[in-house]
């Protein structure tokens, strides 16, 4: 079973992949790898236990038919999370595409130099992404691409780059990234001591790549010209949405701190506030026979085959992590490497790699699953580096692939960025980036803490 869905997983990212020469939509191929892998999974289980024993209790108290659909259920509400939140933010920042509002910050944006653009959006990207996550930051700031870059390919370049800053951005900040909100709900590491310990490395890890690319940048960007929609939004309603749509954005982690409901609902009610006030608008203003976009009007050319993308991969996922693949992965590494240094550095390296070819959630809650930080058996205390180099590894590691990260995806789908194109311009940008912050990142806690390193190491 276990060969069977690790071919069939293999084979079903190779065709995502391979889209463009295979001439096959990646979503059609995520949502067959969702479903195939599950399929086989249902009827080729013999010899299957569970790993917790929750899932052992089910197994023997309903049998595999329940099991596989309270495992379907539970995996598909985790994956609704992503997706509706993801759906929320694309309408959103769509809504104030449709109303010019990002033309507030592009008409600041004045230079053309592209090396020095390269900073700017790297550096607003990478702040941002700490502040919001890097997943809806990727989404804003391709947005703001398209009104800064009119070239297609020049524009890549730039997304490329937006990926790796966005990712960097996420990893030192607790509401920045999915795995490091994951480590910060359940206590591995705490709010001033993720930022403290990471904010460097992973400040290399965006700068590295910058200035590799920015030797290599010379002349002007041409900038698209003014597309005459409709008609010219008044710069009152440009303000308000912008205004309105960044601050749902920004709303969605402060709505997580108060109510410790999930990250989706907080999008969902920025959306709702966005969409009446749309509607208001829409109502008191009409010019020429014109009616100002609202919400229905902007759903309509939403990217819906990236949403289903996610849907798929992360369904495909999901089964691998049910089946104990990713477990017995992880515990694999533990065995190989130890607990001790220098070896859950090499561990950490390792996942992070691996996010970048399956999604870092699992991976990581596969990871934190392994070690208690309560009890009579903690190997890794809360605010032990393993868990903060984990939250760097496991946010910057996506990058190496543009299908290993909720940022790539999301940039992938809106700018149809070719994998074989990432693979070749982007990839080896990433690596030396990941690898320079994860230097940085060590070489900063030996020196920091040299007695208890010499200590663990004796």
């Amino acid at each position: 079973m276990v060969v069977a869905l690790v071919t069939i997983f293999i084979i079903g990212y190779a065709c995502i992949a391979l889209e463009h020469p295979l001439k096959i939509n990646k979503t059609a191929s995520a949502l067959l790898l969702g479903v195939l892998v599950w399929t086989v999974f249902t009827f080729f289980h013999a010899g299957f236990v569970p790993i917790t024993e929750e899932g052992q209790l089910l197994l023997a108290e309903k049998g595999w038919h329940d099991f596989i659909s309270g495992n379907l259920i539970e995996n598909l509400g985790e994956t609704a999370e992503i997706v509706f939140f993801l759906l929320g933010a694309m309408t959103i920042v769509t809504l104030i595409e449709d109303y010019q509002g990002f033309r507030v910050i592009t008409d600041k944006i004045v230079t053309t130099d592209k090396k020095k653009l390269l900073w700017v959006i790297s550096i607003l990207t990478f702040f941002l992404s700490a502040l919001l996550d890097n997943m809806t930051t990727a989404i804003v700031m391709i947005a703001l691409l398209r009104k800064l870059i009119a070239d297609r390919k020049e524009r890549w370049l730039y997304a490329g780059m937006v990926i790796l800053a966005a990712n960097a951005g996420g990893a030192w900040s607790p509401i920045g990234d999915v795995t490091t909100i994951m480590l910060w709900i359940k206590g591995q590491v705490t709010t001033v001591n993720i930022i403290v310990k990471t904010i460097i490395p992973s400040l290399v890890c965006m700068v590295v790549p910058v200035l590799i690319v920015g030797a290599t940048l010379k002349g002007d960007i041409v900038r698209p010209e003014e597309q005459a929609d409709g008609i010219e939004i008044p710069s009152r309603y440009r303000k308000l949405i912008l205004f309105l749509g960044v601050g749902a954005l920004v709303f969605v982690p402060v709505f997580k701190t108060l109510t410790h409901l999930p990250p989706y609902l907080g999008m969902l009610f920025g959306l709702g506030v966005l969409w009446i006030t749309t509607e208001i608008i829409s109502h008191k203003h009409t010019k020429d026979g014109f009616k100002m976009p609202t919400a229905v009007s902007t759903l309509e050319h939403i990217d819906v085959p990236t949403i289903l993308f996610f849907l798929g991969i992360l369904m495909a996922v999901s089964c691998l992590k049910v089946a104990g693949i990713l477990g017995s992965l992880a515990s694999g590494l533990n065995n190989t490497f130890g607990t001790e240094v220098p070896g859950f550095f090499f561990i950490d390296l390792i996942i992070g790699v691996l996010s970048s070819i399956v999604d870092n959630v699992p991976l990581v809650a596969a990871t934190m699953g392994m070690y208690d930080i309560t009890g009579p058996n903690v190997i890794f205390e809360p605010n032990h580096p393993f868990w903060e180099f984990l939250a760097y590894c496991a946010g910057t590691g996506g990058s190496l692939l543009i299908i290993g990260s909720a940022a790539g995806v999301a940039v992938m789908g809106m700018e149809k960025i070719d994998f074989i194109w990432y693979l070749k311009k982007i990839s080896w940008l990433a690596l030396v980036g990941y690898l320079a912050g994860a230097i940085v990142f060590i070489v900063m806690n030996l020196l920091l803490e040299p007695f208890e390193w010499w200590h663990s190491m004796v």
